[in-house]
């Protein structure tokens, strides 16, 4: 590690942080949907903690196999829902910071307005974790 992790060293980062997180899951979005998509993130943003917990969380609340693990090559696959799809290509877009038009309007297709703002929120809080995480180097415990 470079630094300790600053979400447990800035006094009042790490509620932010979860703050934003519960306020997404307050929107009426799924748990185990929005875990997903934290590790489909963690996965493009190469942070080895989140990979590694967020498989953990979903595999205890019994998630299966074949979506945990399938969670990167998900247009290859028949394991997610058409929503969980248009989740997936938000998320990539949102983390590559660019969102076209297509990609938001299929994702607007399968939620509400308190939803899809719920949605972008966690897909930014996710990357928010990732991207301290891999800048301090942080490990796996």
């Amino acid at each position: 590690m470079r630094i300790a992790n600053p979400m447990m060293s800035v006094p009042g980062a790490m509620q932010a942080l979860l703050g934003l997180s519960e306020a997404a899951e307050k929107t009426g979005l799924d748990k185990n949907f929005l875990e997903l998509v934290y590790l489909r993130v963690s996965l493009i943003n190469s942070c080895g903690v989140c990979i590694d917990y967020h498989s953990k969380l979903l595999r205890k609340a019994n998630e299966t196999d074949e979506r945990v693990y399938s969670v990167a090559g998900w247009r290859d696959v028949p394991y997610y829902t058409d929503a969980e799809k248009a989740a997936f290509a938000l998320a990539e877009e949102m983390t590559h910071v660019h969102v076209s038009d297509d990609v938001w309007n299929e994702a607007a297709k399968h939620w509400n307005e308190a939803q899809l703002a719920g949605l972008t929120v966690a897909i930014s809080a996710i990357n928010v974790w990732n991207r301290l995480n891999v800048a301090t180097q942080q490990k796996v415990a």
